[in-house]
């Protein structure tokens, strides 16, 4: 009965693996079994169960259910939909905790399971107890929990269509990318004022139209051609289970979640002034700035939607982000990341404020940054190069927050050195105000890996 799993499907933020190779049916029981014994060890004994539109998820939330179960668990079965409708399932249907079964943007042949505990973020440790839990395992439980079928689909459109506030129609493109949103996304266009159009809708495990991943600029390609085709005001892309967000404006120039960021948290702060607004260590400096100038308070956090969460509810922040398109509003919804209720937010201030999404672009302050850069780093070295580069600062005197990994301000600007929590890479960023400084931030980072044996790609 003991149960171990591939450890390499035991991420920092959920379980992730491929169907078949390093994840199984027989994994999901384990899963479930153990997760229950951990819902009941903090007093729990109900918890909520999803799943998103791969076409692995079906048998993999069977045999979680089955597992949960048998451990006495009273489970409500809430179908097919994207992770936020999970979330509120587990935030108002009167249960413990939830599990979702989603790959999130990940190929098709990848799955895994995303927690919820007690209305708090699961994740790091939490995760990796699962693993010692399972290998425990001995007989199911004599009494099985009771397993019922809960419809909250039409509850949560309606939840999520209730803050949208905008007194001027829009025309919005609508990207789903095949992903666990596009059913959601068609009933909530049909109770939005404006016009829609829908590309990609059809929930489909092999994503045939492209990745479901909006953070990748040739994943937005069909979406900017359906924005200029159809003269639309913007378009909006998500990713495969719906917690996340890409824009497009007018123009088909994409926008960030750092630069969404700002619109968001210049509409929340006129009605918390002072508030603090949270953004990760990924985040521009311009966003930074503009949440001062708008009177907030910024605060910037660890990279990761779980740590993100987690800091969002101790300092009771109205609004958090991070540039991958996690965005948590706290200001009138329930603090998790929803990347649809955020496309609401959004088209309600734009619907409101005499700019659109281009006059707000050309307001903002011009800078250069180099993309996100991902090298190899082998696991037992990424953490250990990053706190090399870190003591080397620190006898400099440089300018660093440790955060997550190093951030490095500088009169030219900043530059960002840290290792993944998923995968074996480091990850680097630098950000300047003209090309001379951008490249005098690029050759320092560079300088400082390669005192670490690490080259730096080139960007």
């Amino acid at each position: 009965m003991p149960h171990r799993f591939d450890p390499t499907i035991l991420r920092e933020y959920d379980i992730r693996g491929i169907v078949g190779q390093s994840l199984s049916t027989a994994d999901a029981w384990a899963i479930g079994r153990a997760y229950a014994r951990t819902l009941a060890a903090a007093g729990g004994r109900r918890a909520a169960v999803g799943y998103d539109g791969r076409l692995t998820s079906p048998d993999l939330e069977g045999a979680l259910v089955d597992g949960l179960a048998s451990e006495g668990v009273d489970v409500v079965r809430i179908g097919r939909g994207p992770t936020p409708m999970l979330y509120y399932a587990a935030a108002t249907l009167g249960v413990d905790g939830g599990v979702m079964v989603t790959g999130s943007h990940n190929p098709p042949e990848y799955n895994g399971f995303k927690f919820v505990l007690g209305g708090k973020a699961f994740y790091g440790a939490a995760i990796r107890a699962l693993a010692d839990i399972a290998l425990t395992l001995g007989a199911a439980q004599s009494t099985r929990g009771r397993v019922e079928v809960r419809e909250i689909r039409d509850a949560y459109v309606e939840r999520v269509a209730r803050d949208y506030d905008g007194s001027r129609a829009l025309t919005v493109a609508w990207d789903p990318g095949n992903g666990a949103t596009g059913d959601v996304v068609q009933q909530l266009t049909a109770r939005l004022p404006g016009r829609h159009i829908l590309l990609n809708a059809e929930i489909d495990g092999n994503f045939p139209a492209h990745h479901p991943d909006p953070t990748v600029p040739a994943n937005l390609v069909q979406l900017q051609q359906a924005v200029a085709r159809e003269h639309c005001d913007l378009g909006i892309a998500f990713d495969g289970d719906g917690d996340r967000i890409g824009v497009v404006d007018a123009q088909g120039e994409i926008w960030w979640g750092d630069q969404l960021m700002i619109v968001l948290a210049r509409d929340v702060l006129t009605r918390h002034p002072g508030a603090p607004i949270l953004a990760d260590v990924k985040a521009s400096q311009i966003l930074f700035d503009e949440i001062a100038k708008a009177g907030g308070r910024p605060v910037m956090t660890a990279t990761g939607h779980s740590p993100i969460k987690a800091k969002l509810a101790e300092t009771g922040a109205p609004l958090a982000g991070e540039m991958s398109g996690h965005i948590f509003y706290a200001d009138g919804y329930y603090g998790f990341d929803d990347a649809v209720y955020v496309a609401v937010r959004l088209l309600g201030i734009l619907g409101r404020i005499p700019q659109n999404l281009v006059e707000l672009r050309r307001g903002l302050p011009t800078v250069l940054n180099t993309p996100e850069l991902r090298f190899p780093c082998a696991e037992e070295r990424k953490f250990a190069v990053v706190g090399e580069v870190a003591e080397r600062l620190r006898h400099a005197a440089a300018e660093v927050s440790d955060i997550d990994g190093v951030r490095v301000r500088t009169a030219d600007g900043w530059w960002l050195l840290r290792a993944s929590n998923t995968q074996d890479v480091l990850v680097a960023r630098a950000e300047s105000t003209t090309d001379d400084g951008l490249a005098r931030l690029k050759a320092e980072l560079a300088s400082q890996l390669a005192e670490s044996g690490v080259a730096l790609p080139d960007s």
